[in-house]
């Protein structure tokens, strides 16, 4: 076994996700429902300016809490409904988010639409683009359809860059803001004031946006869809022969994920007023699937913290200047050693990798064997199940 394979079965974390699952599968509606509210309120209340002072001292936390934060939550959410529920290794997710951000840009500066009115067109522009991306390439898998993803996401961003419709490299600039309310406030803040000055409005109106979200997916997860997806993740041929139509839900799910991702690109250029394809690079997509997989990939709540951290921790120690990307990854790398379940794991996720599946289907975590070769299995991982065993088996089933 590997250094780093042995150095993971010996840091042995606390069980803290078991714990409070069995907790909350104990909980009345109304204490989940108590949890939920408290939960959104303190949400509510995070632009504080006393919080702020220690999140982040050097850079003006109201915006921080935008973006990259609410950003990234809203992208993070998005991209959990493809790999995390589906099982599918998009690598181009930054595309659907350019896509929302150019029609607010384009249907507000060329066409004179509101906000309002742009909203649900961005939506459905970026669905109809995850609609046509899935179609041709959604019968790939593994390594095949990250490539098509990784390319689909550098067409999007080089054609904005050449078309003189979306401005080229100059980008689309000045977005409107949405239109404003300044009569109406809450606890001295304008909450409907969309400016340049106070990015308070902006947070609150992406927040609602959230939850909407979070609303929509965990009903999509325990409903037939979520079932099939799950099943689709877990191993596609038995899905197909258990009758499951899994190119159809593949589909749904990557409409679903370019979705919201066109939502988050919708509020990002009305807060920004200004887009260029710059603003799209591939460490974007990279940043929002480390979020996914540090939190937890499959579990909605450790995704959340998963992006929450990968947003605020480089604002957090921008003080250190260069040193700390270098040390953000480094952070990165060993807690992929030590957990590499993420921080809040589903308690199926963590069965998979006690299985030695990776717990996200088809994206790269099983290990093969060629036919005749011995392969070495930890006990600990597979109780009761002798290496002499799973060995033979594993040589039977390279040999089929």
């Amino acid at each position: 076994m590997s250094t780093l394979t042995g150095l993971r079965h010996r840091v042995r974390l606390p069980d803290f996700m078991g714990i409070m699952g069995s907790w909350w599968d104990r909980t009345p509606w109304f204490g989940r429902w108590t949890v939920y509210l408290l939960l959104i309120i303190c949400a509510f209340l995070l632009p504080s300016e006393s919080i702020g002072s220690f999140m982040t001292p050097e850079s003006d936390w109201a915006s921080v809490l935008f973006y990259p934060i609410g950003i990234y939550v809203l992208l993070a959410i998005g991209l959990n409904v493809v790999v995390g529920q589906a099982g599918l290794l998009d690598l181009g997710y930054v595309a659907f988010f350019a896509i929302g951000a150019y029609a607010l840009a384009v249907f507000a500066t060329k066409r004179g639409w509101s906000f309002w009115e742009i909203v649900p067109v961005g939506i459905i522009v970026a669905a109809a683009a995850g609609a046509i991306l899935g179609a041709p390439t959604l019968r790939l898998r593994g390594d095949y359809l990250a490539i098509v993803t990784l390319g689909f996401g550098e067409i999007i961003r080089i054609t904005a860059n050449n078309l003189d419709y979306t401005g080229g490299p100059r980008g689309i600039s000045p977005i409107p803001h949405p239109p404003s309310s300044p009569g109406v406030e809450v606890g001295g803040v304008k909450i409907m004031r969309y400016g340049v000055l106070d990015a308070r409005p902006y947070y609150y109106l992406l927040l609602v946006a959230i939850i909407l979200v979070i609303i929509v997916v965990k009903r999509l997860e325990r409903s037939r869809v979520g079932r099939s997806w799950s099943a689709i993740r877990e191993d596609e041929d038995a899905a197909e022969l258990m009758g499951v139509p899994t190119f159809k839900f593949k589909i749904v799910s990557f409409v679903m994920g370019a979705s919201i991702g066109g939502l988050a690109g919708v509020f990002f250029a009305a807060q920004t007023t200004s887009i260029t394809p710059v603003n799209f690079p591939f460490i974007l997509s990279a940043l929002i699937l480390c979020a996914v997989v540090l939190g937890g990939s499959g579990n909605l709540l450790g995704v959340i913290l998963g992006a929450f951290l990968i947003a605020w921790l480089p604002e957090r120690f921008r003080g250190f200047e260069e040193y700390r990307v270098m040390v953000f990854g480094a952070a990165l790398v060993i807690m992929m050693i030590v957990r590499p379940e993420g921080l809040l794991p589903s308690r199926q996720r963590r069965a998979e990798l006690a299985e030695g599946t990776g717990g996200m289907g088809s994206l790269g975590g099983e290990v093969g064997a060629v036919a005749g070769q011995r392969i070495e299995v930890d006990e600990e991982l597979v109780p009761g199940h002798p290496p002499e065993v799973l060995a033979g088996r594993d040589e039977r089933e390279a040999g089929a």
